[in-house]
């Protein structure tokens, strides 16, 4: 089967494929850049399922429109959900403080926004949402969660904008300070949600 995962990022693709080859699944991963898709999506959606529907419809409207072959569309919206700030940054979580704000940026305003709160659990979690378009134009959801807490301080800067905040359940460190194993086994939302999806493709 022909997947067309969207992303033009080389290091998603290679993740997602390596999701697929430990799943045992015969997909052959085909990315935007591959396809010669390269225009711009508004995610105007206000949750991660609206925004990644947005981003399949535009992809398979492209195929279509283009006579691309594929046997199914893949695209993801993923962000972090914090409790005490009502699931924010959630949608907003790559411009939380900003459009043009950097990591470290975001971080801040983070950290700032929880102390406001009072709260002591500093409960969150990372989500991952996909939204797949099949030939037939079924369409399946999938959603897989990493659960965690943040930390008061933040830590090694790099890698996904939370990472040096985020400390997985069962972990004492952010993802930022763990090993590429343990990085690998804690950041697993979009793994979650990657194996809902080929459970439902196989059904």
């Amino acid at each position: 089967m022909k997947m067309i995962y969207g992303t033009s990022n080389a290091n998603k693709v290679k993740d997602i494929k390596a999701i697929i080859a430990a799943h045992g699944a015969d997909l052959e991963v085909v990315s935007l850049k591959d396809i010669g898709f390269f225009g711009d999506i508004e995610e105007n959606g206000t949750t991660f399922e609206e925004n990644s529907e947005i981003k399949a419809i535009a992809v398979k409207q492209f195929c279509d429109k283009n006579n691309i072959e594929y046997d199914i569309i893949t695209t993801d919206d993923a962000g972090l959900c914090v409790d005490c700030l009502n699931g924010e940054p959630g949608v907003y979580s790559a411009r939380y403080a900003g459009e043009n704000a950097t990591q470290e940026d975001c971080l801040k305003k983070l950290l700032s926004n929880i102390e406001k709160t009072g709260d002591i659990e500093r409960r969150g979690k990372f989500i991952c949402v996909l939204t797949s378009f099949l030939k037939d134009d079924t369409k399946i959801v999938s959603k897989g969660e990493c659960t965690g807490k943040i930390a008061k301080e933040i830590k090694k800067l790099g890698g996904l904008t939370y990472s040096p905040v985020f400390i997985p359940d069962g972990y004492t460190v952010p993802m930022s300070e763990l090993s590429a194993e343990e990085y690998e086994n804690a950041h697993n939302h979009r793994d979650k949600a990657f194996s809902q999806l080929l459970a439902q493709i196989k059904k």
